[in-house]
């Protein structure tokens, strides 16, 4: 019987897939209580959640634009899905994906933009779409 082999390259499924060709995703926040219920200061470097109905992996590299409040420039920054809450979870939380900045400088950057915005209410312990 002959063996099938391939004669190039093969292509992988799966999360490593995935990270070649980064998804990019757009979140327009406009209200102080809804930047809170989506930062996600416990991750080193912080994070964001971005409700979204499309499937992603953990691991899976995405690109950003964020628009915060009323600043019309857009802060563009990447990151890796951490987080995920599938449809009907228990409780009614949002359906989407949490995603932690890169440690580089635009990942400071969004860090820093937020925190400023959010000022003490970072301490606040209101439920959030993940905690």
């Amino acid at each position: 019987m002959a063996e099938n082999k391939p004669s190039g390259p093969v292509a992988i499924a799966g999360p490593a897939a995935n990270v070649a060709r980064p998804g990019v995703l757009s979140l327009n926040i406009r209200e102080k209580a809804a930047l809170y219920a989506a930062y996600m200061p416990f991750l080193r470097g912080g994070g964001i959640f971005i409700p979204t109905a499309r499937q992603y992996q953990l691991g899976e590299e995405v690109f950003m634009l964020l628009s915060l409040m009323d600043d019309p420039n857009r802060i563009a920054v990447q990151g890796r899905v951490v987080w995920i809450t599938p449809e009907g979870v228990q409780g009614n939380r949002t359906q989407g994906i949490g995603v932690q900045f890169t440690q580089d400088d635009t990942g400071a950057a969004a860090r820093v933009a937020i925190e400023k915005i959010l000022g003490e209410t970072l301490a606040s312990s209101r439920p959030t779409h993940t905690m």
